[in-house]
């Protein structure tokens, strides 16, 4: 039951971080996700440093790991918003901002993951 409380707070705290940043990124006006986009980066490189650092050191319990990578990452980023604002952008027409949003995407997310557990290490 503590592990799904620890999920749970964590993944609170991640959704209400990545509702600010939405608020605060993403323009209606150009349709440019830079809000999703920022969280969906961010939370990679923090997942990334977070599982590097609890690999490497264990210096994270399993609860600890749960509450910030399981919860709070998990809640930050977001695939499904990911995968409706494609939708958006394709049913608008705007195929380049879709091609350069989905690929530098999945490309930074990458790489920020490699990046976060390369420098726990």
């Amino acid at each position: 039951m503590k592990q799904f409380l620890l999920v749970f707070i964590g993944g609170g705290f991640g959704s209400m971080l990545r509702f600010a940043l939405s608020k605060l990124l993403n323009n209606s006006q150009n349709g440019i996700p830079y809000g999703t986009f920022a969280a969906n980066i961010i939370g990679s490189l923090l997942i990334g440093l977070i599982l590097g650092f609890a690999i490497k050191n264990d210096t994270l319990s399993s609860n600890q790991t749960l509450l910030l990578a399981t919860g709070f990452c998990g809640g930050f980023t977001t695939f499904s918003t990911f995968a409706y604002e494609n939708h958006v952008l394709l049913k608008s027409g705007d195929f380049t901002t879709f091609a350069m949003y989905t690929i530098a995407s999945f490309v930074l997310g990458f790489l920020a993951v490699f990046f976060g557990m390369h420098l726990a290490k």
